[in-house]
């Protein structure tokens, strides 16, 4: 399944305020932490907890999100289906992006070891 343009183009202007509460909700409801969550978050963008409550509070969408982020050399090791998608197979860089910090968020929820989530081995 690709992505359309006009879902590349919703995942652009959904900001990150609007996603990040249900973030929290996910991994908190399986037993981890939103420091952990915060974790993985930095290690996908280089966002510390206050740059993060800075682009919430900005209200930043996506787009500007991955804009100002420092992706992870190691981002490209994001691989598998999240929503229907194989991550590897989108053509939007931004899409991609967005799609890579979704699967992150899924597998620290499923309780996967974070030195695993983090791609280090």
């Amino acid at each position: 399944m690709k992505p359309t343009d006009t879902h590349n183009d919703r995942m652009a202007n959904m900001t990150f305020g609007s996603v990040y509460p249900h973030y929290v909700t996910k991994v908190e409801k399986k037993g981890r932490t939103k420091e952990e969550l915060h974790q993985v978050i930095e290690w996908l963008t280089g966002f510390d907890k206050v740059k993060l409550q800075e682009l919430i509070d900005q209200q930043a969408s996506f787009e500007t999100f991955f804009k100002q982020a420092k992706l992870n050399q190691n981002a490209h090791l994001i691989t598998g289906v999240i929503c229907g998608y194989r991550i590897e197979e989108i053509d939007n860089p931004l899409t991609q992006k967005v799609r890579y910090l979704d699967k992150l968020v899924d597998e620290l929820a499923k309780g996967k070891k974070m030195e695993k989530i983090l791609r280090k081995g």
